[in-house]
């Protein structure tokens, strides 16, 4: 895996009628259709919905997201009161947390990508959305993910992650295997003790030894963090996102310490402290990269911390039990495809597991996990302001939204458009498999861009997109060069899906 010139990564072995108004066509081609003149001729249609009094209108919509309603209920019966994919609410947390919870919300596959373009969008602090955790949290820094392409240290700061995503990519498939061959193994003894096992807990600690030995070469059970990690992350996450959780305890009670005022920064300081020290003493390396792009190289410790242990722990915390969730479900016939596809390519390479094999030889296992991406995005929510005046059209109608306005994305109402996909609500594994699944990947947008399209220095595209989904199909390889098929009980979590696995039938052919 190397940065190229456009810092997109690649994998070798194994990115009113006085106000002028510019009207947005979304579009999710390769050049950003909104600097494009809208073609649908749409009506323009005033922005339905409502915020309410102050204080209390927003209170309102945080109680019916949160407890009355259910996230995705919340936007679906205002999609109906409304008849429009375009609305106006407020989204939480609301008083007393953010200052301004107002939003243009789109809800659809047309609007959504007007988020991604940042010509006419601004990123600066919006990454967890109307409000911004302190940067006690961070070291004193604003993060890569708060800051926009325009700001100085963007690109320089986003370079160095493909350098960390890169310079170590001959580590990344046996450092896998290695972690997460473990990790089945501690399954395999759990199952049979206690007739089932938690693949969440599991996958906590081999993400976070996978990563560490993948990208920093160094087993954090061989330094004073030991094996900690997973914890110390669980709990400092809780105090950035604590707004926008809920975790079962009785409403009011919850409301009021989660939603209402912020966590206070001290109580995580030590924990927090901890994982800065061993990313000094462990990212030697990628710090000497940090002086060459002209970073400090303290500023580079929480940048690469917050990748690691935020962005890429995270994304793997809630996409593999969500991955674990949906094959499972699928049931036996799927598993055998998927086993039959995997060890074919497998004993194709003489046993080893390629890049080009993934690629060339196992469709239904790439499909399997971006349908997985469509269905469960691992970050749902996106934000951009509006820079200028604009038109943002849906599939029906065209809307003006102001500059300085808040636009929102609930990235799962855009990924499973019934306008764009074919039973959009069901999990198809073999949806992208063939030319038309190739063309519907540009609809795949769970990296803050379609899937179609490089993660760039100009852009607020996942650094980590391509090592993501890499790292999704190596889950799916090890699973099925392993086993015929397994069976799971499904729960719910703060952060995605509660598995357990009750049974894994082991390979026999």
């Amino acid at each position: 895996m190397a940065a190229t010139a456009s810092a997109s990564l690649t994998f070798s072995s194994i990115p009113t009628p006085s106000r002028r108004y510019r009207r947005i066509t979304g579009s999710v081609s390769e050049k950003p259709a909104s600097t494009q003149a809208g073609s649908k001729n749409l009506p323009i249609r005033k922005i339905p919905g409502d915020y309410g009094l102050p204080i209390l209108g927003p209170l309102r919509d945080r109680l019916a997201y949160f407890y009355h309603e259910g996230r995705d209920d919340f936007f679906k019966s205002r999609i109906r009161i409304h008849n429009s994919t375009v609305i106006r609410v407020n989204m939480p947390p609301g008083p007393f947390v953010a200052g301004d919870p107002r939003v243009v919300a789109l809800l659809d596959a047309a609007s959504f990508p007007v988020l991604f373009d940042t010509t006419l969008v601004e990123k600066r602090d919006l990454f967890t959305g109307t409000y911004m955790p302190s940067t006690d949290l961070t070291g004193g820094f604003r993060v890569l993910s708060y800051l926009d392409p325009s700001e100085p240290n963007h690109a320089p700061l986003k370079k160095l992650l493909f350098h960390l995503l890169s310079y170590r990519c001959h580590a990344i498939v046996p450092e896998f295997r290695n972690a997460y061959g473990g990790l089945f193994d501690s399954l395999e003894s759990e199952i049979a003790e206690k007739g089932k096992a938690d693949f969440g807990e599991a996958n906590d600690r081999a993400a976070f030894d996978f990563l560490a030995r993948a990208l920093l070469d160094r087993d954090p059970a061989e330094t004073k963090l030991g094996l900690d990690g997973p914890k110390l992350i669980l709990k400092w996450v809780l105090f950035q996102l604590s707004p926008l959780l809920t975790l079962g305890l009785p409403s009011l009670l919850e409301d009021l310490l989660l939603h209402s005022f912020r966590l206070p920064p001290p109580l995580v300081k030590s924990d927090y402290d901890r994982l800065a020290d061993f990313f000094r003493e462990s990212a030697g390396s990628i710090l000497d990269e940090a002086d060459q792009l002209g970073i400090s190289r303290e500023e580079a410790v929480h940048n690469i911390l917050f990748a690691t242990c935020f962005n890429s722990f995270g994304g793997i915390k809630f996409l593999f039990p969500s991955l674990i969730k949906l094959i499972g479900r699928a049931g036996s016939k799927l598993h055998g495809q998927i086993a039959e596809e995997v060890r074919s390519a497998v004993r194709a390479c003489n046993g080893g597991i390629t890049m080009r094999a993934i690629e060339e030889a196992m469709p239904l296992t790439k499909s399997v996990v971006y349908e997985a991406l469509r269905i469960e995005p691992p970050v749902p929510l996106q934000y951009g302001r509006a820079k200028r005046d604009l038109v943002v059209e849906s599939h029906d109608a065209a809307y003006e939204v102001r500059a300085g306005e808040m636009l929102f994305g609930y990235q799962p109402m855009a990924t499973k458009d019934a306008r764009v996909f074919e039973r959009a609500e069901e999990f198809v594994a073999d949806r992208f498999v063939g030319e038309e699944g190739q063309r519907l990947l540009k609809y795949v947008v769970w990296s803050n861009g379609p899937e179609t399209e490089a993660a760039t220095l100009g852009n607020k595209q996942c650094a980590g997109k391509d090592f993501v989904v890499f790292v999704a199909r190596l889950l799916v390889v090890e699973l099925f060069l392993r086993y015929d098929s397994f069976e799971i009980e499904v729960g719910t979590s703060p952060l995605g899906s509660a598995v357990k696995l009750t049974s894994l039938k082991k390979a026999t052919f």
